[in-house]
Formats: structure tokens, C-alpha cells, sequence
């Protein structure tokens, strides 16, 4: 059974910072690309972070320089490390799990919620 739990969401003011965790279980973890996405109130989901499984990472430009993606391939997680939140990172966040090839899909958390107050 495929498991992704995030977890390190919570209300912060603006300029802090807060660790989002992911723990996977049920799949090869080192053969997956990682992604952090958020939904805003009202908008559209978003990728704000990515690791592959070679670790390259990407961003969204919004996030550039403040928040860092990293993975622990022995304990199967995956980190967003956020710092200088704004007002405009309040989202929920979840954690994907994306593969191809052997073990194509996508596979999902059930979200964490980050409220960032000015």
C-alpha cells in the first residue's frame, strides 16, 4: 500500500520559516522524482519544488533562494525547508511522488496546510 504523509504545516508570521516532511512508503523511493505542490485559497496547484532522483532540484521563481527541497533516500522523505515566508506562500501543501518506467504514476499525500500571517 502506497503511503505519502506529510507533515510540519502550521500558522507562522511573516519572515519565518517552517519544515515540511514527507515519509513514503509502498514504493522504490530512490527511483522517484519528488515535488512539493501547493494550492493557494482560490488558485490553480502549483510545482514549487522538485528533486529527482539523482538530486537536481528545480523551482517556481516565487520561492527561488527561499525554500530548499532535499531527500533522505534511507528514510524514504522528502523535506521543504522554507524560510522567509510571505503572506502569499499560504497554500496546502502536498507531496508527489512521480515515476516513470517500471513503476509509472503519480502518487500523492494528503496535504498539509501553511498559513503565513502579515
Amino acid at each position: 500500500q502506497v503511503q505519502l504523509v506529510e507533515s510540519g504545516g502550521g500558522l507562522v508570521q511573516s519572515g519565518g520559516s517552517l519544515n515540511l516532511s514527507c515519509k513514503v512508503s509502498g514504493l522504490v523511493f530512490s527511483a522517484g522524482t519528488m515535488n512539493w505542490f501547493r494550492r493557494p485559497p482560490g488558485k490553480e496547484r502549483e510545482l514549487v519544488a522538485s528533486i529527482t532522483s539523482a538530486g537536481s532540484t528545480n523551482y517556481l521563481d516565487s520561492v527561488r533562494g527561499r525554500f530548499a527541497i532535499s531527500r533522505d533516500n534511507d528514510q524514504s522523505s522528502v523535506f521543504l525547508k522554507m524560510n522567509g515566508l510571505k503572506p502569499e506562500d499560504t497554500a496546502d501543501y502536498y507531496c508527489n511522488a512521480h515515476y516513470t518506467g517500471r513503476y509509472t504514476g503519480d502518487y500523492w499525500g494528503q496535504g498539509t496546510q501553511v498559513t503565513v500571517s502579515s
